[in-house]
């Protein structure tokens, strides 16, 4: 962790600090992608796209398993050695989603003015050294999941929220006039109320109860125990707004990428899409929208009734009251569904936060990114779960 907060504090060559600040200031696009990087996106640090392309690599090849049957057979069906294939050419395909990212990111710096004008070979060198900056990130937050105390990525993407957190509370003070007294504690009220949201949202969970038929074999009966299938509120985590944030980027990546054809179609498709993101009304409907839809589509993903019914089946179980097989694969899709509808509504609610706590208050340093926390709440809970589980493996009593 140390040595990607170092590389994540040195800058790439020829950044004017100004401009840098100025373009961060009015995009907020790009505020998340500085979510993702782990703040070193903010510094134009050799690390600036951190795990960002490895997590578009993974959405993107758990995409492919609704196309391809044999990733859907590799990842599903066979263990841990096909998941270990599928991570591996997830890793594969971040390579050339870095390179890209970085090439179209600079030409968005460059015509900005925040980066100075560059020559071919300068261009080709600074997007390698970017590419492999993504892969060191990758490989550090992997040797740290090796550890057992959580996911390493997630752990890399924490330390870059928390990193930027000092600076947030500093600025807030700097700003502070009497009276906006009220405004700060209703701040503090409704970040509090969020944080216990999400926890209860991340925990929440629909307890389906198991059956389990008698078998005599032999001498001996088997089963007649009952149980429960876990069904979470919240089936598709942070995904969705991972989801909802590439779709939203796409459009100005497609400017950055013009710039090969016409500097001029560049400049203007980007000025649509600052256009865009500055109108706060439409940008947080159509977010909203977009968070929505992927939480079921991701869920649909996800979790397969059909499949968890051919297991219990297979395992003598059954919802009591259900008939196995068809009857309870319907049963379990529309559980799904209705647990899914509270749990897409909270994501949406949690994106568009910054908006709607902006309107309340009317203090524009007062903002709590809704994505950026569910992350650190999620993360600290996964953290604290492993510590757990190693700490119950080794005998002692764990932490509550």
């Amino acid at each position: 962790m140390i040595v990607y907060r170092l590389l994540a504090a040195i800058p790439i060559p020829g950044i004017d600090a100004e401009a840098l600040r100025s373009f961060f200031s009015s995009n907020q696009l790009f505020g998340f992608i500085n979510i993702f990087s782990g703040g070193g996106l903010s510094r134009l640090s050799v690390v600036m796209l951190g795990v960002g392309p490895y997590i578009t690599a993974t959405i993107v090849m758990q995409l492919l398993t609704i196309i391809f049957p044999k990733f859907k057979q590799l990842y599903y069906e066979e263990g841990e050695q096909g998941r270990a294939k599928f991570n591996q050419y997830s890793r594969y395909l971040t390579v050339p989603l870095a390179a890209l990212s970085a090439y179209g990111f600079l030409n968005l710096l460059i015509s900005q003015g925040v980066i100075a004008q560059q020559g071919l070979g300068s261009i080709i060198g600074i997007v390698l050294v970017i590419t492999a900056g993504s892969m060191v990130a990758l490989w550090l937050g992997e040797l740290i999941t090796e550890q057992k105390i959580g996911n390493g990525i997630s752990f890399i993407i924490l330390a870059g929220i928390l990193s930027g957190l000092p600076g947030s509370i500093l600025a807030a003070f700097a700003s502070y006039t009497p009276g906006q007294l009220p405004s700060y504690i209703g701040f503090v009220i409704i970040a509090f109320l969020l944080i216990a949201g999400i926890v209860y949202l991340n925990e929440g969970e629909r307890k389906v109860p198991i059956a389990y038929a008698r078998r005599v074999r032999g001498t001996k009966m088997y089963g007649g125990a009952s149980s429960y299938l876990p069904l979470k509120v919240n089936q598709a985590g942070m995904i969705p707004l991972i989801f909802a944030i590439s779709v939203l980027l796409f459009p100005q990546f497609l400017a950055q990428i013009s710039s090969v054809i016409s500097t001029d179609l560049s400049l203007k498709l980007n000025d649509w899409v600052t256009s865009f993101a500055n109108n706060q009304l439409f940008y947080g409907i159509v977010y909203f929208g977009l968070v929505f839809a992927f939480t079921y589509f991701y869920t649909s993903i996800t979790f397969n009734p059909e499949e968890i019914s051919k297991n219990l089946q297979r395992g003598g179980g059954f919802v009591p009251g259900i008939r196995p097989g068809d009857n309870t694969a319907v049963f379990f899709s529309k559980t799904v569904k209705r647990l899914t509808f509270f749990g897409a509504v909270f994501l949406g609610l949690i994106a568009i936060f910054p908006i709607i706590l902006q309107r309340l208050t009317g203090v524009a340093v007062l903002t709590i990114s809704g994505t950026a926390l569910l992350i650190v709440v999620a993360v600290a809970l996964e953290i604290m779960r492993q510590i757990n589980s190693q700490l119950t493996i080794r005998e002692y009593e764990g932490i509550e």
